[in-house]
């Protein structure tokens, strides 16, 4: 089973990074996955006629999420892949992160494609900072151990969870600066605070402007311009300021 992405259990120390990357599944846990997604799938066959495609959406996200965690993988692209357009159309960009996050689980040889698109999206709009430190800390994970991507990322996780994190800053900070430090320590086996500072300053990973349009070349990059959306008739619609 993926555990949830919890800041707060890392902070306290309940969840180390590997826990909440992968963790052995019980058979009590599968059984309580097997109930959600009977509940969610009976919510489904119960909405009523009028019911809107978003509510609608939001069950079949649901399940999808649920069938990530079960493990049925091909389920789970089936069920969310055609989820995405429709959020994009009605502007509900946090649900769009979260399908590209299932689609990005589910193991296809269009997954990390999903994650460009997704990671876009969680820079570009003022979603839940947790899952946006998520996307971003799955390209960490993807990006070879020489290569300057993970740094980028990481530190622009951070920078999210700083201007974002909101009441959730303080754990999110914390989880970000493991990840930048666990991510010096593959890149130039660069470890302890202050040969890290150097270590960002030297990359240039402290000037924001640049540290985006670095990621963003990582992102086309990951999305091989598959895109799933306009990119600049989302940005004509973000407000000016």
């Amino acid at each position: 089973m993926i555990e949830k992405f919890d800041p707060k259990k890392i902070a306290s120390g309940t969840n180390s990074l590997p826990d909440v990357i992968g963790s052995v599944q019980s058979a009590d846990e599968r059984a309580w996955l097997e109930n959600e997604l009977i509940k969610f799938q009976q919510q489904l066959r119960n909405l009523p006629k009028e019911a809107s495609n978003i509510d609608r959406a939001k069950l079949e996200l649901e399940v999808a999420e649920v069938l990530v965690d079960l493990e049925k993988l091909e389920d789970a692209w089936k069920s969310a892949r055609p989820l995405f357009e429709l959020f994009i159309d009605e502007s509900e960009f946090e649900l769009a992160v979260r399908t590209c996050r299932v689609l990005y689980q589910s193991d296809h040889e269009l997954s990390i494609v999903a994650l460009g698109q997704g990671c876009w999206l969680s820079v570009t709009y003022p979603i839940n900072p947790t899952i946006s430190v998520e996307m971003l800390h799955h390209i960490v994970d993807e990006t070879p151990d020489n290569s300057d991507g993970a740094a980028v990322a990481a530190m622009a996780a951070q920078y999210i969870a700083d201007m974002r994190g909101d009441e959730h800053r303080d754990n999110l900070m914390f989880l970000t600066t493991q990840i930048i430090a666990k991510v010096a320590k593959r890149h130039r086996n660069i470890e302890g605070e202050e040969m890290i500072k150097t270590w960002i300053e030297i990359l240039e990973l402290n000037d924001t402007d640049q540290l985006f349009e670095r990621l963003a070349k990582i992102i086309d990059v990951m999305t091989a311009d598959q895109w799933w959306f306009d990119r600049d008739e989302l940005r004509a619609q973000l407000p000016v300021n």
